[in-house]
């Protein structure tokens, strides 16, 4: 099988980088000759305006960083798609700031309005005798609600077309004709709208839409000409699979590679080029793969095709090596390749997954100028191999496109510069005046319906302070602070790094990126030689042995100053952080955890360890009450007055198989932290990993009798732990039934009251409204309903959909789930391992069996596993025991949820009317943990959560995978006791709260009192 070269890590220090860069553009520019160049261009923008020039006031008047700018962008994003009048409205005033629409004159709906004016002067002249007094902005407010709806509508339309080359193929290439007959050095590069696939069927509709583009393409082109002369086409492997990701290789490469490959022979046939877009840096090595598999077939059978390429992004840290690469690939299979070099596109989200991760470092530069520096770098790189490359430098940014023309006039290579589709014109325009540079306009094409996320994208591209194009339309910026030279570094990210992201109060945990090969391979290399260790049973008749030595041990180790017990804590973090592989493997060996499930539960587990002793260094100081000492004038004269807290006694732990490490270990370090002993109960299935916990506590220096593990079955040991006389404390996480019966016993016991933490499920619901994106709905639910095979007790169970957009929703769903591989989850390759045992998974057939006979099935049986070498899925999916593909059924009304169904299995119901009544019936159910809520109206979100009696909100996300310390997570009201574990209040229920009282007056009189 083919393999590419691999890159290296492409988390590495910022710092060294930019240095590396800056060597390799040494020399190769005089940047006063860059400046001297560049500023006849940006004076004359700013003295004759382009056309779209309405827009950049807009943004310069409205800001993406202020109200207004946020209330454009999310109309923008949101309205183009709501398909009923009465949300349009609501979502409408919402981002408006609510205004009342009959008789206010709000500011931002003029400018909205009057945006709309200018561009429709541009774009759709006025009929003629036509009445454009309706149109004033004055009148605009006095109008009503659906005619300002109506008037924002066109207004955010008209901001798409400053964008969208045309809403078909044919009204593109039409735009374009017009636009090359004014501009003859004037070349065009198509992009099909529409966001990455999500099913099978999504794929496929955009593979006809490229096949129809190029077709379409193919009428204009020249054969005889330079392919580069001709105008081409720009794809998205992503919308031509649903699961183009690299955990699905096997997948990517045996049915993406033969799609892109008939793109490539027709467009190598008509002789124009082809390009393929950049994506996130977990999809690069996939890339690669792919674009080499594609490369051995042009170089066999069209050698002379001169117009195959991809698009590379200077703001990842390994660009440079990428092109180095790329380069060697060209020379490799004797072909010369088209490259797209842009700055990038995706910023915010690899700085946001780098976090979620825990990386050691970032994978794009942090500080603009390092990415501009890199750019440079590149474009150098390129220019000096014109045997392998045809540059194509993509720039708004008149220093960098001046830059480039300077070192290709060095160089003597071929090149062409890049510009998007409404940005850049102004600048291009003049750039363009000299008859020898060629200019190529990436071109997006697609239905209204189809650009909200490139709309919002280019919208805060333009809108960014820091961007080029909102500098250039602000006359208050001096040309020479716009044209500032790059080329100096910065010594320190302008960003925490990942590690870091918690300050002084606690180190991040780290993790690691499973797409990198050399990021997983100790993972794989751990379950290849670990075993689960057999952990004996605990005797449930010696649970009052067990408990005196706990009530024993507590004595030294509460009296230990809380440091201590916290630096212990840290040792087993740190240790636990160490040996990451091992107890990944172990959870994937007997938890049936996937790869990214293990890695996130032991991160989770190591914060929790970190969290609650640096929680219990703040709370457990003492604490100075009202009492006049000294200066003080609070308090009663003459005495002192102190708060402490101490631990309570011997705690039972009480933890479930779902988490069992994470949970298990947050329970111990939460009762350890706070100076309490603990009695371990760790679930059945998994005692294993608790016992390698334990160890791990035990060598970083935690007493034995302080921590035990009494391993065995929850009627008898738990059982017996609980009644057990003496017990100062329960935790517990499971099923509401058993909470019930521990409250019970703890209930009836003599002698003290002993509090119980209590965690339980709950029948987890998602609202999402007519202003939801489906796409990120689909996301979230394949996440939320489906990970972890649906045994999280935060998984969501019935997915609340409104009926304006059910079909459109169910149907993406559905598709998605079908894309999902259930199967072994030491595979890489599965989303989907087995339920936990043969009692779990009869328990859901038996509701399966139900949901047959009452509901409507959603899903076909599961087509995608990576044990498929069987004849059949069927015969595939039963060698794995215990294995259900994920579920979903529609079901006729809410109240037909009876009881949570731990599994992967989803219910779904259609909604109409007031959202507030579909949380009643939500909350009618009895108890819920966790609750998701989809929508653009943030006032409708907020009512939304203040009503529900839930104890976990997700707004727009999915609803699983809380962070320790960031988003606390538990059970509250009739989910739980609460509080939640992660949070700020968990480590005082392990607490008993004691006051020490002084009177200083008792020897002698009050010499302070007396002194003032």
């Amino acid at each position: 099988m083919l393999q590419t070269a691999r890159l290296p890590n492409p988390y590495r220090p910022e710092a060294p980088t930019v240095s590396h860069n800056l060597t390799t553009v040494q020399g190769s520019l005089d940047w006063a000759a860059v400046i001297r160049t560049a500023t006849p261009w940006v004076q004359a923008v700013r003295n004759n305006p382009p056309p779209f020039w309405a827009m950049e006031s807009l943004l310069k008047e409205y800001p993406i960083s202020s109200a207004e700018g946020l209330a454009l962008m999310r109309l923008a994003e949101a309205l183009l798609r709501v398909p009923d009048a009465e949300t349009a409205i609501a979502l409408t005033a919402d981002q408006l700031g609510r205004a009342d629409f009959e008789g206010s004159s709000d500011k931002v709906l003029s400018r909205l309005s009057s945006t709309a004016i200018a561009m429709s002067k541009h774009f759709l002249p006025p009929a003629p005798g036509a009445d454009q007094s309706a149109a004033e902005p004055g009148l605009m407010a006095k109008l009503g609600a659906k005619t300002v709806v109506a008037a924002t509508l066109r207004a955010v339309q008209l901001l798409g077309r400053q964008f969208v080359l045309g809403q078909t193929i044919a009204e593109g290439l039409k735009e374009a004709a017009a636009a090359q007959r004014k501009q003859a050095n004037l070349r065009y590069s198509y992009d099909m709208l529409g966001e990455g696939a999500r099913t099978d069927a999504d794929a496929l509709v955009h593979l006809a839409s490229y096949q129809k583009a190029i077709e379409s393409i193919a009428v204009s082109a020249i054969q005889a000409r330079a392919c580069e002369q001709n105008d081409g086409i720009s794809i998205k492997l992503s919308a031509l699979h649903p699961r183009y990701e690299d955990a699905q290789h096997t997948r990517v490469m045996a049915e993406l590679v033969p799609r892109v490959w008939g793109l490539c022979e027709q467009a190598a046939r008509a002789n124009i080029n082809l390009t393929i877009d950049a994506e996130e840096v977990d999809r690069l090595e996939l890339s690669l793969e792919v674009f080499e598999a594609l490369l051995t077939q042009v170089a066999q059978h069209y050698p002379n095709w001169r117009g195959f390429g991809l698009a590379l992004q200077s703001y990842q840290l390994g660009a440079l090596d990428l092109i180095t690469h790329v380069i060697a690939l060209g020379r490799k299979y004797k072909l010369r390749l088209m490259c797209r070099l842009v700055k990038g596109a995706y910023w915010d989200a690899e700085i946001k997954r780098a976090q979620e991760l825990g990386l050691p470092h970032y994978p794009v530069f942090t500080h603009k100028h390092h990415t501009d520096i890199s750019y440079l770098a590149c474009a150098r790189t390129l220019l000096a191999a014109p045997d392998a490359i045809y540059p194509q430098f993509a720039t708004h940014n008149a220093a960098t496109a001046a830059a480039i023309l300077h070192m290709a006039e060095r160089s003597g290579s071929a090149f062409e510069l890049q510009r998007l589709h409404g940005m850049g014109e102004g600048i291009y325009r003049e750039i363009l005046n000299n008859p020898a540079v060629a200019c190529r306009v990436y071109a997006p094409v697609g239905a209204h319906k189809d650009l909200l996320a490139y709309l919002v994208r280019r919208l805060l591209e333009n809108g960014a302070n820091s961007s080029f194009v909102h500098q250039l339309a602000d006359a208050s910026v001096p040309i020479p602070e716009l044209l500032t030279s790059p080329l100096h570094p910065e010594p320190q990210p302008a960003l925490p790094l990942p590690p870091d992201l918690f300050g002084l109060h606690r180190a991040n945990s780290t993790g690691l990126d499973l797409s990198v090969p050399a990021l997983r391979a100790p993972l794989l290399a751990a379950y290849a030689s670990v075993q689960v260790p057999h952990v004996p049973e605990f005797d449930a008749k010696l649970a009052s042995s067990a408990l005196l030595t706990s009530a024993s041990s507590y004595q030294k180790w509460s009296k230990l100053p809380v440091t201590e017990r916290t630096a212990t804590l840290r040792r087993a973090a740190d240790a636990l952080q160490a040996e990451l592989p091992r107890f990944c493997a172990l959870l994937v060996k007997e938890a049936f955890k996937t790869w990214n499930d293990a890695v996130g539960e032991v991160r989770e587990a190591i914060d929790f360890l970190r969290y609650y002793a640096a929680q219990a260094e703040l709370i457990m100081q003492p604490q100075t009450m009202p009492g006049m000492e000294g200066d003080s004038v609070l308090g009663i004269t003459g005495e002192s007055n102190e708060l402490r807290l101490t631990g309570r006694g011997p705690w039972v732990c009480i933890s479930p198989w779902n988490f069992p490490l994470a949970i298990f270990l947050g329970q111990v370090a939460a009762a350890l932290a706070t100076g309490n002993t603990v009695l371990a109960k760790p679930a059945e299935q998994t005692p294993g990993v608790a016992l390698e916990a334990v160890k791990l506590l035990h060598v970083a220096g935690v007493p034995e009798g302080a921590l035990q593990l009494l391993h065995g079955p929850g009627e008898t040991v738990g059982a017996a732990l609980v009644a057990a006389p003496g017990v100062a404390g329960v935790v517990f996480t499971g099923s509401t039934q058993v909470a019930k019966i521990i409250n019970r016993t703890l209930a009836a016991k003599d002698g003290p009251i002993v509090p119980l933490i209590a965690e339980t499920g709950g029948i987890n619901a998602m609202l999402v409204d007519s202003t939801a994106l489906p796409e990120q709905v689909s996301d979230a639910v394949m996440q939320s309903a489906f990970r972890s095979a649906g045994q999280r007790c935060s998984a969501l169970r019935l997915l609340c959909v409104h009926e304006d957009i059910a079909d459109k929703v169910i149907a993406m769903i559905s598709g998605a789930a079908q894309e999902l591989v259930a199967g072994d989850p030491a595979d890489l390759a599965t989303d989907v391992g087995p339920v936990i045992d043969r009692e779990a998974f009869e328990g859901i057939q038996t509701h399966l069996q139900r949901l047959h006979r009452e509901a409507t099935p959603l899903l076909e049986l599961m087509k995608n596993q990576p044990l498929a070498k069987a004849d059949n899925a069927q015969t595939a999916i039963k060698q794995i025991a215990n294995l259900i593909p994920p579920q979903t059924f529609e079901v006729a009304s809410i109240s037909d949820m009876k009881a949570e169904i731990f599994g992967p299995v989803l219910h779904v119901v259609r909604w109409k009317g007031d959202p507030l009544a579909v949380i009643a019936q939500i909350n009618a159910l009895g108890y819920g943990l966790t609750l998701g809520i989809q929508t653009r109206i943030d006032s409708r979100a907020q009512q939304l959560a203040h009503a529900a009696h839930i104890g976990n909100v997700y707004i727009n996300r999915n609803q699983i995978g809380a962070v320790v310390g960031v988003q606390p997570f538990g059970g509250e009201g009739l989910s739980g006791t609460g509080p939640k574990a992660g949070g700020p209040h968990y480590l005082y229920r392990f607490c008993a709260e004691q006051t020490v009282t002084i009177n200083t007056t008792a020897a002698g009189g009050n010499a302070a009192l007396l002194a003032g």
